[in-house]
């Protein structure tokens, strides 16, 4: 039989078997067809008498256009600035991007266009314009620098409160990690990852002596639980990790230690891995968190189930105090707060107490604050009933002429010590065998702090705290606070030399 073939613009005819198909009609005039050609009817199909197949040839080309990205606007409050003035921080600009496009071709007619890639070249970068938010309070001394976030931006003061300017204005700083370096001059922070899917954050450095400094990545994700600087360098960092997760708490602990060592510019020179990545012990899960010890030789570590140390020269696990994990009841663990006295010799750390009446161990409300001095050493039951957020905090040190090393310690009490996971807690100081306890801040009757820990000021006279999304200073001698900040949106603060 004869069927008739369309092809590339002209007509043919050709002779098959009957019972023949489409691509066997063109297989016998040595048609050749393209792997996105069509044909019409499709090749299985069974021709007869007079049939007429056509080949549509499909050509696929690939284009490139640029499309400008608009930049964002962005205000912030700035209580350095009078009400109602305002002041461009940062010009915007717009960014570029190159869109990939996939098109498709019938006989030289196009007939679909489809974005296969699309790909930033340069990012916009937003216009930040500054607000002014300057709030009625006297301006207070500020010894050394005084660091804050507000709003996901860091702030820093100096020589007095209203002396404050920006060190980062991207506005995700995720609070999990802001510490100043023990000199004053660097600032670590984490940053809130922008696709969350693969990781939660990372690690950043910015110089707080450089005018308008530009701040810089260390190359480190995921930082939850732990990351600070040495007290007895400015140059090395520990910090310790976890694997996102889907799943609540949104993450896998590693419960590793690592250290980087960081040259004269800020820039990595160094890593190390103390600890391998492993169980965690009870609730490890969740995670494990570390405090440095004055000396900068030893580590302390604090599980759900016990607190210990760690000695860089020897990294190995080495328990001071085990205890039954609190039992949450939710998605969520509770790590001890821990924190070094200024010998390097004795760990101030929140137990999870005996139960005190029929339930169980792991249900047990109580939480003293404790002072250990080794592996069956001395232990001192500092105060009773402290809470579970207590988090000590211990003040730099004064070096006395009989050569010891006074320092005072601030903590956090439970306003209701026998429900301390939802109390709210007192700002108290004593000394660091438990006498002398004083409440300072807030007054009583005032809604009581949220879980934190207490920030010395170098000169060991003051302290800084949160309270009610505010940054306030506190005088050790007096009690009396000072409220600095007035936006309600400080989530962390750090002050040093």
């Amino acid at each position: 039989m004869n069927v008739r073939l369309l092809v590339d613009g002209t007509t043919r005819s050709v002779e098959i078997p009957v019972g023949s198909t489409s691509a066997q009609a063109l297989q016998a005039a040595a048609i050749a067809v393209g792997s996105l050609d069509r044909v019409d009817p499709p090749g299985y199909t069974v021709l007869t008498q007079g049939s007429t197949v056509r080949v549509i040839r499909v050509v696929e080309r690939f284009e490139v256009e640029s499309v400008v990205v608009p930049f964002e606007r962005q205000t912030i409050r700035n209580e350095a600035l009078p009400q109602g003035e305002t002041r461009l921080l940062q010009a915007g600009e717009n960014g570029v991007q190159e869109i990939t496009y996939r098109i498709l071709e019938e006989e030289g007619v196009e007939v679909s266009r489809v974005p296969a890639q699309a790909v930033v070249v340069a990012e916009p970068r937003p216009e930040i314009v500054m607000i002014g938010a300057q709030a009625t309070y006297a301006p207070v001394a500020i010894e050394g620098r005084l660091a804050f976030v507000s709003a996901g931006n860091a702030w820093l003061m100096s020589g007095d409160s209203g002396n404050r300017r920006p060190l980062v204005v991207t506005g995700d700083l995720d609070s999990r990690v802001f510490k100043l370096s023990p000199d004053g001059r660097w600032l670590l922070f984490s940053r809130r990852a922008a696709d969350s899917d693969k990781a939660i954050n990372s690690l950043w450095l910015v110089s707080t002596v450089e005018p308008q400094a530009e701040a810089f990545p260390l190359d480190v994700e995921n930082v939850v639980h732990f990351a600070d600087w040495s007290p007895a360098s400015s140059s090395v960092i520990a910090y310790s990790t976890v694997e996102p997760r889907q799943a609540s708490p949104g993450w896998q602990a590693n419960n590793d230690l690592n250290l980087v060592t960081l040259g004269e510019s800020g820039r990595v020179v160094r890593r190390r891995g103390v600890l391998p990545p492993n169980a965690g012990g009870q609730y490890g899960w969740w995670g494990t968190t570390f405090a440095w010890a004055a000396d900068g030789a030893t580590i302390a570590y604090a599980r759900p189930d016990s607190v210990g140390i760690i000695e860089l020269n020897r990294p190995e696990f080495s328990p001071w105090s085990e205890f039954v994990p609190y039992q949450t009841r939710g998605d969520w663990a509770w790590l001890p707060g821990v924190a070094w006295g200024q010998d390097s010799g004795t760990l101030f750390l929140v137990d999870h107490g005996l139960p005190i009446g029929l339930e169980g161990a792991a249900a047990s409300p109580v939480f003293d604050l404790v002072a250990r001095t080794g592996p069956g050493g001395l232990s001192l039951t500092l105060t009773a009933r402290a809470g579970m957020f207590a988090a000590p905090s211990v003040s730099p040190a004064e070096d006395l002429p009989s050569g010891e090393r006074a320092y005072t310690l601030a903590f956090l009490q439970a306003l209701a010590p026998l429900e301390s996971e939802e109390s709210g807690y007192s700002l108290t100081v004593m000394d660091r065998d438990g006498s002398n306890r004083r409440r300072l801040f807030p007054p009583e009757g005032e809604p009581g702090l949220e879980a934190q820990q207490p920030v010395w000021a170098p000169s060991a006279d003051r302290l800084a705290v949160i309270h009610r999304g505010d940054l306030w200073v506190v005088d050790l001698s007096s009690g009396l606070g000072q409220r600095l900040t007035g936006d309600g949106l400080t989530t962390a603060c750090d002050w040093k030399p």
